[in-house]
């Protein structure tokens, strides 16, 4: 394999898919020494078929708002990698939202869902729909209008979305009901992300969050330290954000901070469970505004206009809401208040500059597609919990993803581990995941 010839014939086919063309050359260039390692890969073409999409379905999605207008969004569903078991994948709704970002994250879930072990495909979905100031029955009735374009193309042995960007339990809840009413199929995994009591999972919402403080707790003890103490930085305040602030919390650590589009909330104290619990009010109001949080709590939180959470001083620095969110100037500013680890839990949150810059600086760096494996893993074990009728206690379902999560840190360091004994996880991640995956499409056929 080379990466250049791969790269320049990918942009020369797929121009101006900046998000997917960065995604692609990232793996490429982790797994090119190994996979030139098996002329078998080679002869197989087994790049050349896995950075393109089994299928894209593309379509037009209408809907009434509550002003009596018709209004007009794009919906996808990027079908990409099913070698491993059916698609498995969010949704996501933004206003950002096209067909490059999708088409990035669904190649990134590919390897997200191979490290699971677990057997689920990659893919991934959504809408250019903003929710942002969007009543409930605006919301309801575009996820019913999504829904009626995509459920002949969904269900739990072909694929299954869950929720992502702009897509929580609500949204899930009015997709999924419209699925159940078209398909006339009930208790089934065909969305995951439902709530508890019609199909969900215990522990799902903050799965994510939770899975990649689990990793994050490996890095630091890799380096003979402890979570308690440690001051925690945390951009969004979503369900990632929350399910990552509760878990560290409960460790001993300490987030002094979260962040929106509108800026920063500085903790000095540490997040409480006040703070936490008003977190989910904040995502639900539909506002997208970090400074409701300093309104509601006065002289505990500090909100700063138009900064971002890496201006407040931490140790371990966790973005959890969008990609390529954290710069190389970010990532400067970090290095000099002398930040600890880096882990990234939104998909490839990190731009190139700043994880080159983090990495020569000698600091841990684990990519999103390890770090944040814990939602699908959760996801999967929902569609288990579905195709048997039967209900896991969230203990037994947190010690399922305690376990996925250690098994894909020692991966990592299996795949990672350099001969200086640092351990790059990015390079672990991408081959562990890559060669479970390459070694199915060998024994699959050319197909």
């Amino acid at each position: 394999m080379n990466v250049q010839n791969i790269m320049a014939n990918l942009e020369a086919k797929h121009p101006g898919e900046s998000e997917y063309l960065q995604a692609v050359r990232e793996v490429l260039e982790s797994v090119e020494e190994v996979y030139n390692q098996h002329p078998e890969f080679e002869k197989a073409k087994i790049v050349e078929r896995l950075v393109e999409p089994d299928r894209i379905f593309k379509f037009r999605v209408v809907w009434v708002n509550d002003a009596g207008e018709v209004c007009t969004n794009l919906g996808y569903r990027v079908q990409f990698n099913a070698a491993l078991g059916a698609y498995k994948g969010g949704l996501r709704f933004h206003k950002a939202v096209n067909e490059s970002m999708l088409k990035f994250l669904g190649f990134e879930q590919i390897f997200k869902n191979s490290l699971t072990n677990l057997p689920l495909g990659g893919g991934k979905g959504g809408s250019d729909f903003d929710p942002v100031g969007k009543s409930d029955n605006e919301i309801m009735r575009f996820c019913q209008a999504f829904m009626y374009e995509l459920w002949r193309n969904i269900g739990p042995d072909q694929d299954s979305p869950a929720g992502d960007v702009g897509v929580g339990g609500r949204e899930i809840g009015y997709l999924y009901g419209a699925y159940k009413k078209i398909a006339r199929e009930h208790s089934t995994g065909a969305l995951t992300g439902k709530s508890y009591g019609w199909g969900g999972s215990l522990i799902r919402p903050e799965a994510t969050g939770f899975g990649a403080i689990y990793y994050v707790e490996r890095m630091v003890k890799q380096c003979n330290d402890t979570m308690a103490g440690k001051t925690i930085a945390l951009s969004g305040f979503g369900n990632v954000a929350w399910g990552a602030a509760t878990k560290a919390t409960e460790l001993g650590a300490k987030v002094v901070a979260i962040s929106g589009p509108d800026g920063v909330c500085e903790i000095a104290d540490g997040i409480t469970k006040e703070m936490i619990d008003y977190m989910l009010d904040m995502r639900a109001s539909n506002r997208n505004k970090v400074q409701d949080m300093a309104d509601k709590f006065p002289g505990k939180a500090k909100f700063t206009a138009n900064k971002k959470a890496w201006s407040v001083k931490c140790d371990i620095a966790c973005p959890c809401a969008f990609q390529n969110e954290l710069s190389e100037d970010d990532a400067k500013e970090l290095l000099a208040n002398g930040v600890k680890y880096v882990a990234e839990v939104s998909n490839m949150g990190c731009q190139p500059g700043a994880i080159h810059a983090i990495q020569a600086a000698g600091v841990p760096f684990a990519p999103g597609k390890a770090v944040n494996a814990g939602g699908v893993a959760t996801s999967g074990l929902e569609i288990a919990q579905n195709a048997a009728h039967f209900n896991w206690t969230a203990e037994e379902v947190d010690q399922k993803l305690h376990k996925i999560m250690n098994d894909i840190y020692d991966m990592c360091v299996q795949y990672g581990k350099q001969a200086d004994g640092h351990i790059d996880y990015v390079k672990g991640a991408n081959i562990a995941g890559f060669m479970r995956v390459a070694n199915a499409m060998l024994a699959q056929g050319i197909i």
